[in-house]
């Protein structure tokens, strides 16, 4: 991992759009040359941050979720902002597309033909026993060519076998609790459910 200067860091601040933050500073800035600087606040003890920076969790998940063909950004450079303090970032080629929450609040009616595909995806995550605690609308986007990707990849795990009922159920009760949080209520999300179990009932029919 890089280590990045104060000066660096402040100018890709000064240059750059930034995107998303909170209480702590900016979170996801998009610099000049079109790629996007994430950086990781971390809660963590500094020496568990230290030996597991969160920038290289969060590359290797984007690759193993590629590796297994979910599209996920791709890291171009792993940076230490702050080692002693355990703050790391990387730099990254963002996907192209908008997430479905976007696409919701823009046009409701249109997004909600979305679902069929949109439970298949998260269906086939589930087969291939990825475990996204922070599955919700805003961290996945649906893509040009009409397939779907993952964008905040850091807080997923790899299960070796497709994830139980009791996981699932935990999925989509992070995703209802998600949905009311951002005041989305009325986002057919028992349609969504429906669609889901559907998948489930078709592979149990072709195997």
């Amino acid at each position: 991992m890089r280590i990045v200067s104060a000066q660096e860091l402040e100018d890709w601040l000064a240059s750059g759009e930034v995107l998303e933050r909170d209480a702590r500073g900016p979170k996801v800035v998009a610099l000049e040359n079109g790629l996007f600087l994430k950086i990781f606040h971390t809660r963590r003890q500094r020496w568990l941050a230290r030996l597991r920076p969160a920038a290289s969790r969060f590359a290797y998940n984007a690759e193993r979720l590629r590796q297994v063909g979910v599209q996920a950004p791709e890291i171009t450079d792993l940076l230490w902002l702050d080692r002693q303090a355990g703050l790391s970032a990387c730099i990254y080629r963002p996907l192209p597309g908008e997430s479905i929450e976007q696409l919701y609040r823009q046009a409701p009616q249109k997004a909600q033909q979305l679902i069929p595909s949109l439970a298949n995806f998260v269906y086939r995550l589930h087969r291939r026993g990825v475990y996204f605690r922070s599955l919700h609308l805003g961290n996945i986007l649906l893509l040009p060519d009409g397939e779907h990707g993952l964008i905040d990849v850091l807080d997923l795990q790899f299960k070796r076998h497709p994830l139980s009922s009791w996981r699932v159920q935990r999925n989509f009760a992070h995703l209802k609790h998600y949905l009311r949080r951002r005041k989305l209520t009325d986002f057919p999300l028992d349609s969504l459910i429906a669609h889901y179990q559907d998948c489930a009932v078709h592979e149990i029919r072709r195997s």
